[in-house]
Parts: structure tokens; C-alpha cells; sequence
């Protein structure tokens, strides 16, 4: 691969392989970007929905046992 790029210019190295990966794996590319901040948006989703739960759980519990029903 080398012995390829070597009589090349540089800008055929740096610019136009680039572009035209771009433009061969672009859709590819962005699904896989698309789905990876899908699943960090589920997952930040996940988190404050545990950490609410976790807060009020809390909360209830010490204010049910600051009353001394039990």
C-alpha cells in the first residue's frame, strides 16, 4: 500500500482518499454515529431515571421514619 501512495502528490493522499471514503462509507458512518448517541442518550435517560427513583425512595423513607409509625 505503501509503494502505491508513495508517487502520488500529497494532496491526492490527504484530500481526495479522504473524500472519497467519505462519500463510499458516509451512510455507513453516520448510522453507526447516529446509533451510538442514540444508545449514550438512552443510557443518560437510564441513569437520571435510577437516580430519581434512588432520591425519592430515599426521601420517602426518612420522612416515614421520622414520624415513628412504626
Amino acid at each position: 500500500m505503501g509503494e502505491i501512495f508513495a508517487g502520488l502528490p500529497w494532496w491526492v493522499k490527504w484530500i481526495a482518499v479522504p473524500v472519497i471514503a467519505l462519500v463510499v462509507f458516509g451512510s455507513v458512518i453516520a448510522s453507526v454515529v447516529g446509533f451510538v448517541i442514540g444508545l449514550l442518550f438512552k443510557v443518560l435517560v437510564f441513569v437520571a431515571l435510577v437516580g430519581g427513583l434512588i432520591y425519592v425512595v430515599r426521601k420517602f423513607m426518612s420522612s416515614s421514619s421520622s414520624r415513628g409509625d412504626w
